[in-house]
């Protein structure tokens, strides 16, 4: 990690989105949204929900959008592979969806196996039509975070805030 190191991060997201109204923290467990999902599970106002698949959090999130609830899916960039057609769905039905993804296969990274998923995950989501917001430093992350939930949960928009492995840290593994 970076200048990021003593700085709470996990901390400043998760006041981003509880005050523009995210309640539902659907996630895929991972080192990158950790501390995120620990502070949604010790709010009473909140609600992180365990998934099996990506594929959830997007009908999660679509469903709170059709009762007037917001929603940040939470996963690893190899969960993007996962979910392109509920992407047209989303697309389709004008959801706006909003996902927080960590990166694996960029800056710094490992394990040969997570790179192509890694120069994937951008591709896909613009072809899917999600607006990105990249965060690569602590200077990023709340205009990126501020300008996402906007385009979300005011422009009408799916978006993806993409927390980099520069921003992030690599892991070892």
């Amino acid at each position: 990690m970076n200048d990021q190191k003593d700085t709470d991060w996990p901390k400043q997201l998760f006041d981003a989105l509880v005050e523009a109204g995210v309640t539902l923290f659907p996630y895929i467990p991972d080192a990158g949204n950790k501390r995120l999902i620990e502070y949604a599970e010790a709010h009473n106002g909140v609600r992180p929900i365990l998934l099996t698949t990506e594929e959830e959090g997007v009908a999660i999130a679509a469903g709170a959008d059709l009762v007037a609830k917001k929603a940040v899916i939470c996963m690893q960039s190899s969960g993007v592979g996962n979910i392109p057609n509920f992407l047209s769905l989303v697309n389709g039905g004008r959801f706006p969806i909003l996902m927080m993804v960590s990166m694996r296969g960029d800056y710094g990274e490992q394990n040969p196996w997570q790179y192509p998923m890694g120069q994937a995950v951008e591709p896909i989501l613009t072809a899917m039509g999600v607006l990105l917001f990249r965060v690569d430093c602590l200077d990023d992350l709340a205009p990126a975070t501020e300008a996402a939930i906007a385009a979300t949960f005011k422009g009408g928009n799916s978006a993806a805030l993409i927390l980099s492995q520069r921003f992030l840290g690599a892991k070892p593994f």
